[in-house]
């Protein structure tokens, strides 16, 4: 796990662990990858913040509610509390980190100083000029990407490993290329080897979403036959695939990547293509900056040795204002304690066996017998006479449940903005089962083929969007009444299936035009050459 909990803060980024968390308070995300977001799941209900194509793939892959979530513009300073009374606030940065979809920096700026945290990236000397490290500002703490902190280990740019591969993939004209990648990144070098070679992209359909979110050349198709250059997982390039690849076409695989990866088949190659900055670009950018002091992010690779002439001089502890400290310790008893409750109620309760004597049993059915002969005499459809038999439970379920007692219910919609609180609609208890959209991802024309109808809304009696506790609710088809709320809710799980079960073919159905694809490829030409 690369991640760290920042010391004298109540600030955390890439690192998930609760229990281990202690008094951190505000969590950050610096990007999608697997290795910074081990302990983040679906069960995550504290706020995080990172950008919004993070968010996207956030929620949509490892289910994050969005109730949590809270995107934040690249570029822009954004003010947030260090308390729970808003006396102390900081200032965050989000600076693109130009290593996969959605990366970013973060520069935090408080009581603490100014932190620098990259998270995973690649150096580029166009990032000294963003407005927020242009104006000089000493950096006290850089948090730094020693992934190729190794002055043994030389690295091409990515432009030169790119030209790599089109040398090599130009010695094999007739083979397909398989490119083994993560999950997350080198989509752009997919961009520029379609284009190159004139040939659509094979991708999987989760990656052809992400493609699309980018808004990358149209250069990118589902379909097995349609291309020579498939992107694969990079687990997937090994001996026997390589057999059963050959027996059907001549191919070729290539991992582009930094590591050190022994070859396993005479026709898997390996080109130094990394989306992280090599040791003489981390040299470059230390010198620029000139921190106070540098720590690395990938602690089993220490590189502090190899920047100390680039240093500036140590400034003293921080001293933590006194609501900080308040906030920070008090969040770190509810959060312990929250924390345990919940997961004991969580924890399935386990029951032994229960032996019952004959005689105890033999009085429970007749208790039962009594009981259902009194139901079917006596039986009282008015909540009166349940709340005079049971009021106890009714009591209890009031105390503890105060807020599904109100006539109106309501829940804030906190997504993509960190400062702005989105209201949704509103509607009685009766009829919240009904307000979850059935899919936001379905496309309007998606949404028609299978049946869905229009998503459900809150209209008043003119037509016109309801206003308060006045409104009547309508969708699926018809507007919703006590009668009809069955088939709403049939209506409902239906879409909730097709969801998981239609979106990936309904939503991934592209219709590939040749000439705009010709477009492109010319454009790109007469750029290069």
């Amino acid at each position: 796990m690369n991640g760290v909990v920042i010391p004298q803060t109540p600030i955390a980024v890439d690192f998930w662990s609760l229990r281990r968390a202690g008094t951190a308070r505000l969590f950050f995300l610096s990007h999608m990858h697997c290795d910074h977001t081990v302990g983040l799941s679906s069960t995550w209900a504290r706020p995080l913040y990172c950008s919004p194509v993070s968010a996207h793939l956030l929620h949509r892959h490892l289910q994050v509610s969005k109730q949590w979530i809270r995107a934040l513009e690249v570029g822009e300073s954004h003010v947030l509390p260090l308390d729970e009374i808003g006396q102390e606030t900081m200032t965050v940065t989000l600076i693109d980190a130009n290593h996969c979809p959605g990366s970013v920096m973060f520069l935090f700026e408080g009581y603490f100083g100014t932190i620098l945290y990259t998270g995973d990236f690649r150096y580029t000397p166009s990032m000294l000029k963003e407005p927020a490290l242009i104006l000089g500002k000493q950096i006290h703490t850089l948090y730094l990407d020693n992934t190729n902190c190794n002055p043994d280990l030389v690295l091409p740019s990515r432009q030169e490993a790119t030209q790599q591969i089109v040398q090599l993939i130009r010695q094999f004209p007739q083979h397909n290329v398989k490119i083994g990648l993560y999950s997350l990144g080198k989509e752009s070098l997919l961009e520029q080897l379609a284009l190159e070679f004139r040939t659509w992209v094979v991708l999987s359909p989760q990656r052809l979403e992400l493609v699309q979110l980018l808004g990358l050349a149209d250069v990118f198709t589902v379909e097995e036959n349609a291309g020579r250059i498939h992107a694969v997982s990079h687990m997937e390039i090994c001996h026997s695939a390589m057999l059963q690849w050959n027996q059907t076409h001549p191919t070729i695989a290539i991992l582009p990547t930094s590591r050190k990866i022994r070859s396993s088949h005479p026709g898997i190659y390996t080109i130094p293509y990394s989306d992280h900055s090599s040791y003489s670009e981390l040299r470059d950018f230390v010198a620029a900056l000139r921190p106070s002091q540098v720590v690395p992010i990938v602690c089993r690779q220490p590189c502090r040795e190899f920047f100390q002439d680039s240093l500036s001089p140590r400034l003293s502890p921080p001293l933590i204002p006194h609501s900080v400290q308040q906030y920070m310790s008090s969040s770190s008893r509810k959060t312990n304690v929250l924390w345990q409750l919940e997961s004991r109620l969580k924890r399935p309760r386990i029951q032994g066996v229960v032996f019952e004597s004959p005689e105890e049993k033999a009085d429970q059915v007749k208790v039962d017998r009594d009981s259902k002969k009194h139901k079917n005499e006596s039986l009282s459809p008015w909540a009166g006479d349940l709340e005079a038999l049971c009021p106890r439970p009714l009591q209890a379920r009031k105390q503890l449940f105060p807020d599904l007692h109100r006539k109106d219910y309501h829940e804030p919609d906190l997504f993509c903005d960190s400062s702005k609180i989105a209201p949704v609609l509103t509607a009685p208890l009766a009829f919240s089962a009904q307000l979850h959209p059935i899919d936001e991802f379905l496309s309007p024309e998606t949404r028609g083929e299978v049946g869905l109808g229009s998503p459900l809304m809150s209209v008043g009696g003119d037509g016109s969007p309801a206003r308060g506790k006045q409104s009547i609710w309508q969708g699926c088809a018809s507007s919703l009444s006590h009668t009809g709320s069955a088939t709403c809710l049939a209506t409902e799980s239906r879409g909730l299936a097709l969801k998981y079960l239609l979106t990936p073919v309904e939503f991934f159905q592209t219709e590939f035009s040749p000439r705009n694809f010709d477009q492109q490829v010319e454009k790109y030409h007469r750029i290069q050459y």
